[in-house]
This record gives C-alpha cells, sequence and structure tokens, in this order.
C-alpha cells in the first residue's frame, strides 16, 4: 500500500489504524475478541481508488474521508435497521471462500515484496527470498512443536505462541552475519513517531474537494460498506465459530454501528479504514481456549490414546486492549528505529507465514486434504466419509474454488473495487441454488453455519434451522442417558486444575442451563466430576441436529 499509494500512507497510519480499532472495540464492542485492524482487501480498495481518482487529480486523501463519512452514514443506517439479521443465510461456503481469497492475498503481497528487490541488485533479491522462506520455514515449524509431543508443555506453548515474532527479530539479526552484511538490503521505510507518513496533518481538509467528487464518493463508499458488512462479520463469526465455546451473546448490530464510528474517524484521520482481521480474529479466540486431557476411545484405532478438548474461552476485554496499546508505543521513535531494521525479506516470509497459517485451518484446504487422501488411511471418524457421493464433495470444493478464482481474478484489474459484490453474491448462490443439486445431509456435512444457535440468536438463528429444536437435540444428545453431561465414548483420565490449559485443538460445547426461546446459557465451563464434553461428537451432533431442524422446516413449509 506504501508503495502503490505514492506513500500516502505508511507505517505510523496502518499502525494508529490498528490502535483505533483495538481499542474502540475492546472497550465498547459487544464481542471484544475479534482483532480489528488494517486487512489485505482494504489495501487493495485504497490503492485500487487512488488508481482511479488521482488521474482526475483530485485530493486523495479528501476523497477517501468523504467515502469513511458516507460509509459511517450507512453503517448506521444497517445498524439501526438490523441489517446484521442477514447473517442467518451466512456458512461456511462463503466464509471459506473469503478466507482463502484472503490467504491468497497475504501470499501474493509478499511475492510483490520481493519482486521489488530486483532493483536493489541481484544479490539483494536472491537473499531476501532465502530469508523469506526461512522465515516461513521457521514459523512453520514452531507451529508444529506447539502441537506435538516434544518438551514440556509449558515450553511447547512458548514456542508455539512467540514462535514467529521471535523468529522475524533473529532475521533481522541473521542478514547482518558474514557476507551478507555487505548487501544492501531494503527495509521498512518509517517517519517521525506520531507523525504522518506524508507532509500533512493528522486530521484531513476534507472541504478541499469538488461538491462533484463528493457525490462521486458515495458509489466507492457502498462497495466498502459491503466489504465491511461482510468482511467484519465474518472475522466476527469465525472468531465466534462452533468450535469455541463461549458463555456470552454476540452483538452484531451494536459492533457494526462500532465499525462505522471507526470508519468515519479514519477517514477524518487519512488512515486505513480498520475491520476484522482474518486469521487474527480466530487466532485470538484459539489463544484464549483453556483445554483439558480425555481419552479417545471412539475408534477402535485409536482406543487408549488421548487428546484435548476446549473446556471453555476466558471472554475479557484486557487482551484485545493491552495488543492495542502495545501497537501504540510502536509508533514511539525508539521503537520506530527497531521497525526501520526489519528487511522487506523478513516482512515478505512474515505475510507467507500469515497466509499459511490462513489456508491450513480453510475449509477448501481441509476438504482437498480428504480428497487426495489415501482411502484406507482415512479415519472413519472423519465426518466427510459419512457422505456417500464422493461426487458431491468434488463438486462443491469446485464451486468454492471457482467462487475464490472470480473474486482473486478481479482484484488484478482496475475493476478491483468491485469485488466486495462477487463476495456477497455467494450467499443467496448458497441459501437457494446449492440446494436443488445437494441433498440435505450432504449439505450438513459439506457446509455447517458458521456459528452455534447460541451465537446466532441475537440475529433470529441459522436460516432453516429451528433454533429450540436444534439446541434441544443437541443437549439431549449431549447429556446422554443418565442426563448430567457425560460425552459419549469418552471417560476423563486426569482432574487436576494444572491441565486446564491454553489454546489446543477444537473442542466441545460444555454444559449449561436452559434459558428463553431454548438458547443454552453457560454457566461454567469449569471441569467437574460430572461435566466431560466431547468435542468431536458436540460437532457432529448440532451438524445432524442442524440437518434434522432443516428437514422438519423444508416439510413444514410444503405443507
Amino acid at each position: 500500500m506504501f508503495a502503490k499509494t505514492a506513500s500516502s500512507y505508511g507505517v505510523n497510519e496502518v499502525l494508529l489504524a490498528s490502535v483505533l480499532g483495538a481499542v474502540v472495540f475492546a472497550v465498547f464492542a459487544a464481542q471484544p475478541l475479534v482483532i480489528v485492524g488494517v486487512t489485505g482487501p482494504i489495501t487493495v480498495f485504497n490503492y485500487t481508488v487512488f488508481d482511479i481518482i488521482t488521474p482526475r487529480g483530485t485530493n486523495y486523501f479528501a476523497f477517501m474521508c468523504w467515502i469513511g463519512l458516507w460509509s459511517l452514514v450507512m453503517h448506521w443506517i444497517l445498524a439501526i435497521t438490523n441489517a446484521c439479521n442477514g447473517l442467518t443465510y451466512v456458512t461456511r461456503f462463503p466464509c471459506d471462500i473469503f478466507g482463502f481469497y484472503v490467504a491468497f492475498i497475504y501470499l501474493q503481497k509478499g511475492i510483490q515484496v520481493l519482486t521489488r528487490q530486483w532493483a536493489y541488485g541481484d544479490a539483494s533479491a536472491y537473499l531476501s527470498i532465502m530469508v523469506s522462506l526461512l522465515v516461513l520455514m521457521v514459523a512453520y515449524i514452531c507451529g508444529i512443536i506447539g502441537g506435538s509431543p516434544l518438551f514440556q508443555r509449558h515450553v511447547r506453548k512458548f514456542i508455539e505462541d512467540y514462535g514467529t515474532p521471535l523468529t522475524v527479530i533473529f532475521f533481522t539479526g541473521f542478514v547482518h552475519i558474514g557476507h551478507m552484511r555487505s548487501i544492501n538490503l531494503s527495509t521498512l521505510p518509517v517517519s517521525r513517531s506520531f507523525f504522518p507518513t506524508a507532509d500533512r496533518n493528522w486530521f484531513i481538509s476534507f472541504w478541499d474537494i469538488s461538491v462533484g467528487d463528493v457525490f462521486i464518493a458515495i458509489p466507492f463508499a457502498i462497495l466498502l460498506t459491503i466489504l465491511f458488512y461482510f468482511d467484519h462479520n465474518v472475522s466476527s463469526l469465525i472468531a465466534q465459530g462452533t468450535e469455541f465455546p463461549l458463555r456470552k451473546p454476540a452483538g452484531f448490530h451494536w459492533d457494526i454501528f462500532l465499525l462505522g464510528l471507526t470508519t468515519g474517524v479514519a477517514g477524518l484521520l487519512g488512515i486505513p479504514f480498520p475491520n476484522g482481521l482474518i486469521p487474527q480474529a480466530p487466532f485470538h479466540t484459539n489463544a484464549l481456549c483453556a483445554t483439558r486431557l480425555v481419552s479417545d476411545s471412539d475408534d477402535e484405532s485409536n482406543k487408549g490414546h488421548t487428546k484435548r478438548i476446549v473446556d471453555h474461552v476466558v471472554e475479557q476485554r484486557v487482551s484485545n486492549l493491552a495488543q492495542g496499546l502495545l501497537t501504540l508505543g510502536t509508533m514511539s521513535g525508539p521503537l520506530l528505529v527497531v521497525l526501520h531494521l526489519i528487511p522487506q525479506g523478513v516482512l515478505a516470509g512474515l505475510f507467507f507465514v500469515m497466509g499459511v497459517q490462513a489456508l491450513q485451518g480453510n475449509g477448501i484446504t481441509l476438504k482437498l486434504f480428504f480428497l487426495f487422501q489415501d482411502r484406507h488411511l482415512t479415519p472413519r471418524s472423519n465426518p466427510l466419509s459419512r457422505i456417500d457421493r464422493r461426487l458431491a464433495i468434488w463438486v462443491f470444493v469446485g464451486l468454492e474454488l471457482l467462487g475464490f478464482g472470480a473474486t482473486f481474478a478481479i482484484t488484478q484489474t482496475i475493476a478491483a473495487i468491485g469485488f466486495p459484490i462477487i463476495i456477497l453474491a455467494l450467499i443467496p448462490v448458497r441459501t437457494w441454488v446449492l440446494p436443488k443439486w445437494f441433498k440435505g445431509e450432504e449439505l450438513a456435512i459439506l457446509d455447517a453455519p458458521t456459528a452455534s444457535p447460541f451465537t446466532m440468536e441475537s440475529v433470529g438463528g441459522n436460516y432453516g434451522e429451528d433454533v429450540e429444536d436444534a439446541m434441544q437435540d443437541t443437549e439431549r444428545q449431549l447429556a446422554g442417558p443418565d442426563g448430567i453431561g457425560h460425552g459419549k465414548g469418552e471417560e476423563a483420565i486426569d482432574r487436576r486444575s494444572d491441565e486446564v490449559e491454553r489454546g489446543e485443538a477444537l473442542g466441545p460445547f460444555g454444559g449449561g442451563y436452559k434459558g428463553k426461546a431454548g438458547a443454552v446459557r453457560r454457566s461454567s465451563f469449569k471441569s467437574t466430576d460430572g461435566d466431560v464434553s466431547n468435542g468431536k461428537d458436540a460437532i457432529e451432533m448440532m451438524q445432524l441436529s442442524r440437518s434434522s431442524a432443516r428437514s422438519r422446516s423444508r416439510k413444514g413449509a410444503k405443507h
């Protein structure tokens, strides 16, 4: 964005946008677990607007400010009219496609950073490529160690959590060893501490623009609002996914109101518009998960093995606020000097790390792995194994890749400004077109709702799902014959308090008491002698209950 907007946006602008989003959402948001910052799609939006507007002689910052102000009004209209109720139609299908697109945007940005290094000579370019790949490999290995049985658990978690930043620090110094120190490497460009990159004030003179350009900004604001409506809400949905046993409800309408406020303020300050981050938002929730160890006796081949499941999520506002305030500190003089030392090759490697991490947990990636696996080595517990028509999986993945290809292709043209429309169009395609060929039970496995009925209660639940029936079915199946919450096929093997630990695996819905409208309000997720949850069974049972709920809804509609 720095290079493609003639240095209009630099490090300070991106840092301040991240601080604005983090502080506002940590303190005031209904769901403070969502990490808010500058995303890849908004980078595409910003430099596309720059390419369109600057040849006309229009003041770029004033024009972006009016985009932000118009978008503020549109966000507030969406919030007042309860437009977030449309999230009831959002499933994993558009979310996975969008997540796949964001991952490739990160990878593309990393490649673009490397291609610019040839301006500093061949040696600089090849050294940058080598360093970027080393950063990717070391950070990836740190993630593998975090999920392995190597070392003590606290050592594994330290390597997993802090491996990537320590890798950046190491390779920033690594390029100064031996003959590498004589190679001229480009580094991260910075400006004066707490000052804009360009020669201007923080407050934008939004009146320094023609009346016609003020109204030309409206269609751009509509596209920005569409992008943020989908991007931020999807980030929020994934951060509150079915694998996270949250006990505090969502507030999508209020959060979209806050997002409009930060969009308008960002426009007035001349900084990039912040919104929910993928994959950082779900990573944040995952890092706050407390887990416990249980035996895995579902699969005959895995009897006697153990696995960790999520016991509860530490829901609070401190971690998001803390990372925002720490980000503000990086705008100070000494830390900007440190940031200026980071080679562009290391930054490219960091882009690769974020892209690969986003791809790893993406539904498209997981389905492709399933399709290319040896069938004899595929675990029987994999829900995709229950689909009789293997062709259905191929067709579904093909449609997802087609949606990704269309989105990515348009962003490589001058029409990139319109890519949010393609993303939004995926929702009706999934809701009304796909069911004409796919069976209900196939879609229940291939494309479950992104969030649980508990999370979606404020927007009317998931489409075609009877929330009360789904929650009651799930509660009955999880309760077992004795009604006290024993998950099928699992037995707690260790009750010590030091086993409630942070950040691994996907997990269950914990116990709770029944509230209004059949919603389960979770009073506690701490382990007790009579409360053992089963993550895999819980998710699969939820999917089955959703399928049956949809079937009942369709039958009722026919009658």
